[in-house]
């Protein structure tokens, strides 16, 4: 894709050369969602997956691959990076932007698999984009440029927000907090409802409470215009239950804190793994 190109409208030009959609997963399945939600037509797209769901065969996507597709948005595990990229050889070096969201994978191995001077964009995005409410972060190479950075960006607000890093050393980071993240609430969730059930709530019961819980609360902080720790201070009353509980998670060499650290911190030097 032409980094120097002025049309106002990134979706326009992938309408009229077409989408390569490598992998249709969960992630890649709810990107085609949104982008189709968006006006993108279903002839504009081309899936290549080893195992279409029945959803993605009954869109009317275009059957054959694009001669000289827009974009090509690899949505593959990976561990198959190795396998997807080949397909996309051909088109390296042109016009073509490539947008991954492949985890731990960095930009240099993308760039050396498909060529000098191919438009590269890495975005991570995470799980609650089957809702549209994901969060994606997004860098690029030098060859993407300003343009491809716009492109990438229109295709990831699609299902969710979008946020562009100065960085791509930021992205190990941005993989465990954000990435990764959500299986950390997932997880919180389990554990309130085992805890309630264990002060003798039914299960049912103890479930659901955590889980309005904390889709309330999460909520309640993303529109508040103050930071998490105030909001924390005004659930707390002094001698209270909350204050209680709190001293055990804020315990500062066992409590909630340190152990987050060191969670975050395993799926960073994981991500870094990944991408040697």
């Amino acid at each position: 894709m032409d980094a120097s190109a002025t049309s106002p409208d990134p979706m326009a030009e992938i309408a009229e050369r077409g989408l390569l959609l490598l992998g249709c997963g969960r992630m890649g399945s709810a990107m085609l969602r949104g982008w189709l939600a968006g006006g993108l037509p279903p002839g504009a797209v081309h899936v290549v997956d080893p195992d279409p769901s029945e959803w993605s065969r009954g869109l009317g996507l275009a059957a054959e691959p694009f001669r000289r597709p827009a974009v090509a948005v690899v949505a593959v595990k990976p561990q198959m990076m190795a396998e997807a990229l080949p397909a996309l050889a051909a088109h390296g070096g042109g016009d073509m932007l490539v947008v991954s969201v492949a985890a731990g994978v960095p930009l240099a191995a993308l760039e050396r698999a498909l060529g000098p001077g191919t438009p590269v964009v890495r975005v991570m995005p995470n799980t609650p984009a089957a809702i549209g409410r994901g969060i994606s972060v997004i860098v690029g190479n030098e060859a993407a440029g300003a343009r491809g950075l716009s492109v990438a960006e229109a295709l990831a607000a699609a299902v969710g927000r979008t946020v562009r890093l100065s960085s791509e050393e930021q992205m190990d980071a941005v993989t465990a907090v954000s990435g990764s993240g959500p299986a950390y609430v997932f997880h919180l969730i389990e554990a309130m409802a085992a805890a309630g059930e264990a002060e003798g709530l039914p299960r049912d019961l103890a479930t659901e409470l955590a889980t309005a819980t904390v889709a309330g609360a999460a909520a309640l902080a993303e529109g508040a215009e103050r930071p998490a720790a105030e909001l924390r201070r005004d659930v707390t009353s002094p001698a209270g239950t909350t204050e209680a509980a709190l001293r055990v998670l804020m315990d500062g060499e066992r409590g909630l804190p340190p152990l987050m650290r060191r969670a975050v911190a395993a799926a960073a030097e994981r991500s870094r793994e990944l991408g040697r």
